[in-house]
Order: structure tokens, then sequence, then C-alpha cells
């Protein structure tokens, strides 16, 4: 999974993991999650999700941070609407209102780039990244995020071996990989069916989709 590995999916348009719609996991739990508030969210691995114009169109401040250049400018292209550029190093931005994508590695942010951060959406990065480097990313997101920060965390489990991404990731793996520096509730989790999009696409047999929501302590 190095870097050269999501440019090249990217440059090929081999981008099964986006969803295209707004997640109806995030349409249905996100006001439990942020209440009537409009705190800032940080999406991490963001690629171009529609469910941050979602999240903006209701008032919060969003930074995604995405390694892809093409995911960034396909994000505010096929919405019709225009950024403001920002070279830099460790990330180029990408702004627009308070929406900002930042171009570049995950785990060059540090705990000052998302001081302000009160809540995290977490639809396809941990399910984006093999077992091996799990444990990497949830360290450095515990370590990036402010105490009491809120998480709305979507994983994907299935039982049959297939190239990823995205990966499986139990409910256990869930529980083993946040139990330590987070409060853990277990929302749901929903069998897909037969003819869902992923597991026809895949010829799986058995999948289902969980939903979490986890606050750092």
């Amino acid at each position: 999974m190095e870097h050269e590995f999501w440019h090249e999916r990217w440059a090929k348009k081999e981008i099964g993991f986006h969803e295209g719609t707004v997640n109806q996991y995030l349409h249905d739990h996100w006001p439990e999650l942020s209440g009537k508030g409009t705190d800032a969210v940080f999406v991490p691995l963001c690629g171009k999700a529609h469910d941050m114009w979602w999240l903006h169109d209701r008032g919060h401040p969003v930074i995604g941070v995405e390694l892809s250049d093409i995911a960034c400018k396909d994000f505010f292209e096929e919405a019709g609407e225009k950024a403001r550029v920002h070279p830099g190093e460790p990330f180029t931005t990408f702004r627009h209102d308070d929406l900002q994508l930042w171009c570049g590695d995950f785990f060059q942010l540090v705990p000052d780039d998302l001081k302000h951060i009160r809540l995290v959406y977490d639809r396809a990065a941990l399910i984006a990244l093999p077992p091996g480097m799990r444990k990497g990313y949830v360290d450095h997101l515990t370590a990036i995020i402010p105490d009491g920060t809120r998480i709305l965390l979507i994983t994907l489990d299935y039982d049959t071996e297939i190239k990823g991404p995205p990966f499986n990731v139990s409910d256990e793996e869930v529980h083993q990989l946040y139990q330590d520096d987070y409060q853990i509730e277990h929302i749901l989790t929903n069998t897909l069916a037969k003819d869902h999009p992923f597991t026809k696409r895949k010829g799986l047999e058995n999948a289902s989709e969980s939903v979490f929501r986890l606050t750092k302590l």
C-alpha cells in the first residue's frame, strides 16, 4: 500500500470504493453524533466523497486529507465549484469557503493541524488499509485529534478472500484497535443483500457493514 498504489488507482479510475452518493449511515446516524452543533469535522483518506458536501451543507467546517491530487481536483470540479489552491509542503490545500482538502500523506499531520476538530467521519479510511497498517493508522489518528473528539466509524466485513481495498475489518478488530483510548458504542451491523452492488461486484455470499460511535478518552 505504497503511495504509488493509490496514485495508480486514481489515474486508472479504479475507484470502486467511491460511492458517488451520500452514505446512508452518515445520513441516519450523524445527528446522534453531532447533536445540533456545527463543530469542525475531519475526514481521513477522504477521496472525493460526496459526504463532505453533505457535512458542509449542514454548517460544519470540514477538513479532508487525501493523497491523490486527482481526487482533490475531481471533488470540486464534479460539484461545479471552484477551489483556491495553495501549494505547499507537506500539503497542498484546496479551499472552498470552510471546506478544505489537504492533499498529502495522512501520517504527516500533526496535532496542531487538527486542534479545532471535534468530530471525525471514517467511512473509507480504516477499511482502505491492509491489516498491517491499521494499528499505525489508529495510533496516529489518536495522537492528532483532541480528547473528547467523537468519531462515526463505518466498517465492512466479509468471509471470503478477495483482493482489497476495501478490506474486511471485523467488529472484534475494531474493539482491539480502539478499546485502549476510546469509548466504543456499536450502533448496528447490517447484512448486505446478495444483490447489493458491492457483494455482486465481488461475488460475495456473506458481507456486512457495521456502524460505531467512538469517543476519544
